[in-house]
C-alpha cells in the first residue's frame, strides 16, 4: 500500500524543509538487493531507478545512507531521485582508480571516536577532521575508554592543543549511560550524527548506550594494537529515543583524502609560514624560517608540523589525480578543489 507524506513524521527523521510534493523517505541502509528507507512511520524496501545502476556513474551521485529520496507510488517503491543534500561526508575509495565513497549525507555532527588505549593517535584524528572540513558537518572528537586510561586528562589536553579551539573534545566511558548527558548538545530532535573511527574504538558500544539496548554486536580488541574486528559491517541509520538519528559505520582501516580538503585545520601553520624571510622557503634549514623557529621554541609541535607536510602532499597528489580524471571525462576543473596522496587512516 502506498504511503504519502506526513511532515511531522519526516521531521522526526531529520527532514528540515517544507512539506514536500513528492513521496519522501530517508535511506537508512544499502544492501546488495536494494535499499531500506524510512518514511517516518516505518521501514520500506526500495529499489533504485535504473539510471543509478550505470556502471561509470560517480558513487556520490547514487543514493547513500542519510539521503532523503523521492519515491514513486509503487509497492515496493522505486527511488526516483535524490533530494538536495545539506551535507555530504566522503573519502577516496581504496584502490588505485580514483573514486569518491560517500560515508553519510545530511549529517549535522560527525563524532570521531578514538580509544585512549593503543588506538590513540592524534595524527589520525587530524586526518578525520580534514575529511570532515567542508562536508557541512560539525566535527566532535570523542576519546573513548577513559575509564581504562591513567593519563586520560593529559591526552585530552594534548588533543585540544592540536585542534582548533572551536572543536569539541570529550573523554568518555561510552559504556556508561551517563555519557549521554555529555553528548546531548549533538543529539537534539531532528539532528543526525555519524560515528566514524577505527574498529574497536567503541562505535557499536556507544550506539548501544545511546539506544538504551544492546542492539549492535560488539567485540574484543587485540592486545597488540587495540584494534577490533569489524562488528559493524555496513552503514545504518538508527532513530534514537531522544529524537535524533544516528548513523553507525564500519571501522575504516584506510582513510584516503579526496583532493578537495581545504587544510583549514592547519591555518595557524600556513599563517606562520608567511612570516618566513624568503617567499620560497622550504622550511628546512633556510635562514629566517619562521616555521623552524617556532618548532625550536615549542610554539609549534614538530610532530604536528610533519603531519601537516604529509597531509598537504597527499592532498596535492590526490587533487592532481582528480583533475586528470575530470579532464579525461571532458570536464573543466571543479572550483574549490584541492588535493592528496594515498594514505592510511593513521597518517603513518
Amino acid at each position: 500500500m502506498s504511503r504519502g507524506n506526513d511532515i511531522e513524521a519526516l521531521r522526526q527523521i531529520g527532514w528540515r524543509d517544507a512539506a514536500p510534493a513528492a513521496r519522501v523517505a530517508r535511506v537508512v541502509a544499502q544492501h546488495r538487493a536494494g535499499y531500506q528507507v524510512h518514511d517516518g512511520h516505518g521501514l520500506l524496501a526500495a529499489q533504485p531507478d535504473g539510471r543509478f545502476l550505470k556502471r561509470r556513474m560517480d558513487p556520490a551521485e547514487r543514493p547513500a545512507v542519510g539521503d532523503f529520496v523521492a519515491l514513486d507510488a509503487g509497492d515496493p517503491p522505486t527511488i526516483e531521485r535524490i533530494l538536495p543534500r545539506r551535507s555530504m561526508l566522503t573519502r577516496a575509495a581504496a584502490g588505485e582508480r580514483y573514486a569518491r565513497q560517500v560515508i553519510a549525507t545530511n549529517v549535522d555532527y560527525a563524532l570521531v571516536l578514538t580509544g585512549l588505549d593503543g588506538d590513540f593517535n592524534p595524527r589520525r584524528i587530524e586526518r578525520y577532521l580534514l575529511l570532515i572540513e567542508g562536508s557541512g558537518a560539525q566535527p566532535v572528537v570523542l576519546l573513548t575508554k577513559a575509564d581504562r586510561c591513567q593519563d586520560a586528562a593529559d591526552k585530552l589536553a594534548a588533543v585540544r592543543e592540536r585542534l582548533p579551539a572551536d572543536t569539541p573534545v570529550h573523554a568518555l566511558n561510552v559504556k556508561d549511560p551517563a555519557c549521554v548527558d555529555a553528548l546531548r548538545d549533538y543529539l537534539k530532535p531532528g539532528d543526525t550524527v555519524v560515528l566514524v573511527g577505527s574498529s574497536g574504538a567503541g562505535k557499536s558500544t556507544l550506539t548501544n548506550t545511546l539506544l538504551g539496548e544492546a542492539r549492535m554486536a560488539t567485540g574484543a580488541v587485540r592486545a597488540s594494537d587495540s584494534r577490533g574486528r569489524h562488528t559493524t559491517t555496513h552503514r545504518a541509520l538508527l532513530p534514537l529515543p531522544g529524537g535524533a538519528c544516528l548513523i553507525d559505520t564500519p571501522g575504516m582501516r584506510e582513510l584516503k583524502l579526496t583532493g578537495e580538503e581545504s587544510l583549514d585545520l592547519f591555518a595557524d601553520i600556513e599563517e606562520l609560514a608567511l612570516r618566513c624571510r624568503f617567499a620560497d622557503c622550504a622550511h628546512e634549514s633556510e635562514p629566517g624560517c619562521a616555521v623552524q623557529a617556532a618548532i625550536a621554541t615549542g610554539e609549534l609541535d614538530a610532530e604536528r608540523w610533519h603531519n601537516y607536510v604529509k597531509l598537504k602532499s597527499e592532498r596535492e597528489e590526490q587533487a592532481a589525480t582528480l583533475e586528470a580524471r575530470l579532464k579525461r571525462q571532458g570536464h573543466a576543473k571543479m572550483p574549490g578543489r584541492h588535493s592528496g596522496r594515498r594514505g592510511r587512516e593513521d597518517g603513518d
